[in-house]
């Protein structure tokens, strides 16, 4: 019987360096087509990832996934909120007609944060710019009602062609001093927007992740299946969604290997992560169904009780290793999903072989995440569950779990809290830096050294208690650090 370990049972030997951590670098491929600035992409879990959380990790260089616990047209919402947040150029903005009401414009601005939005109605050759709302044109109109032709902006509007450079851009900007130039085609037809917001975005956040068209990245889940899996996928990409992740307890079934290969097949230039496994065995059939990505970890998270249920699964450090293994020679990328309670974990999870870490219950108490704010005793708390756990699956997250058709469900994780941790930017900081220090402690400049060059050593329970602290009572908690853990 082979032994397996799990991120506790073993520490990274320090290597000679000449590696600063200020001098490493941290991107990453989350499949051969899509980069990301750092290795994390946040869980497909209904109290980690919407579209805020999404932005704000895109922003900071990851990619969010925005889990599949609702309906197709809320789920392509918030894809859409994300790839609409920003861009050098919004190329076919949401618009308004002259005739809807101030009431629908007001509506629309406000669930995407728009500050004005272009007026248009439809020719045969596209939709024809007639005017702009914005803030300063509604501020005080009282009569909700009212057309939005009767208080738009209709003269000296700013357009520019298509294919204006960025520069130039600025200057018109500045020049007129606006807030944003609207851009047109030959037929005077709305087909973009460009916006001082988004420009000061980009100058805020240099190392976002982005895709050609300069849009914030997004991954989102799918199920199996003809509608939980192939009509949402179709429609995710349909909307521009960057990466499909197939999500499920158990990607080594035949449903999901299934699945795989028909969206493979109606989509072929489609990225698709698949997931979670914990064998060099279900990383071969993921890679034979087409995966570009493959998932792993089957039980450690902290809100999932797979492992005492049903008694399977693999200690989460031995299975990155095994799953790295055998996807070396393949070119598949692999992501560790669930166990990461510190920094470290992530270290420890890329010098196994993975090329990114799926992370949940670290986000799940910060600002953006969407769970309800809890106090208690005077504490604040968000709500954290796991997928499988009753709530989520009434939700409907039970065919993740292959329970879709039960009447009674068989849970596999709890429902919780977690503190209150304040802006996810704090919290990648302390992430990202760890992993850097980890990578000078190691001599490993890149990510791709720290997969390959690492050596462990194995500890016992007490090694386990001499590196957490210890024989001292705590009078400043560290940020990047929790005891309970």
């Amino acid at each position: 019987m082979e032994l397996s370990y799990a991120f506790d049972d073993i520490l990274i030997i320090p290597s000679e360096s000449d590696v600063l951590p200020s001098e490493t670098n941290v991107k990453t491929y989350i499949t051969n087509e899509i980069e990301l600035r750092i290795p994390i992409i946040s869980a497909a879990m209904d109290t980690v990832t919407e579209a805020k959380l999404a932005i704000a990790l895109a922003q900071h260089g990851g990619i969010g996934c925005i889990h599949k616990n609702l309906p197709i047209d809320t789920q392509l919402l918030e894809v859409r909120k994300v790839k609409k947040y920003e861009s050098w150029i919004v190329y076919n903005p949401i618009a308004v007609s002259p005739d809807d009401s101030l009431a629908v414009a007001l509506s629309i601005m406000q669930e995407y944060s728009y500050s004005g939005i272009p007026v248009v109605t439809d020719t045969e050759n596209g939709k024809l710019l007639v005017g702009i709302l914005t803030n300063r044109d509604v501020r005080f109109v009282e009569n909700k009602n009212c057309k939005v032709s009767d208080i738009m902006t209709k003269d000296h509007l700013i357009t520019v062609p298509e294919g204006i450079e960025r520069s130039d851009a600025i200057k018109l900007l500045h020049q007129y001093r606006k807030e944003r130039l609207i851009v047109v085609d030959n037929n005077y037809c709305c087909v973009g927007l460009i916006t001082v917001k988004d420009i000061e975005k980009f100058n805020q956040f240099p190392n976002s992740c982005k895709d050609s068209g300069a849009r914030l990245r997004v991954a989102a889940a799918v199920g199996t299946g003809p509608k939980d899996g192939i009509e949402r996928a179709e429609a995710l990409i349909a909307e521009d969604v960057d990466i499909i992740v197939v999500d499920t307890a158990h990607g080594h079934s035949q449903k999901v290997l299934t699945t795989i290969k028909e969206i493979k097949t109606l989509f072929p230039y489609s990225q698709i992560i698949g997931g979670n496994i914990a064998t060099a065995e279900g990383a071969h059939a993921l890679i034979e169904a087409g995966v570009d990505a493959v998932k792993v970890g089957i039980g450690p998270g902290s809100i999932c009780t797979t492992r005492i249920v049903t008694g399977v699964g693999v200690p989460q450090f031995s299975a990155i290793l095994n799953v790295a293994n055998a996807c070396k020679n393949k070119k598949i990328k692999v992501i560790a999903d669930g166990g990461i309670k510190y920094s470290g974990d992530i270290a420890k999870s890329i010098a196994a072989g993975a090329d990114v870490v799926m992370i949940g219950s670290i986000f799940a108490g910060t600002d953006e995440s969407p769970g309800e704010i809890i106090i208690c005793n005077g504490r604040a708390y968000k709500s954290y569950r796991g997928m499988g756990s009753v709530g989520a699956m009434k939700r409907g997250s039970a065919s993740r779990y292959f329970q879709e058709n039960n009447h009674k469900f068989i849970p596999e994780g709890i429902e919780g809290r977690v503190p209150l941790k304040g802006p996810v930017a704090g919290v990648i900081h302390q992430l990202v830096g760890g992993l850097r220090s980890a990578m000078g402690y190691t001599g490993n400049r890149n990510i791709s050294e720290m997969k390959t060059n690492c050596k462990f050593t194995s500890i016992t329970s007490a090694g386990l208690r001499e590196s957490h602290v210890h024989d001292v009572i705590i009078t400043r908690e560290a940020s990047n650090y929790d005891p309970i853990s």
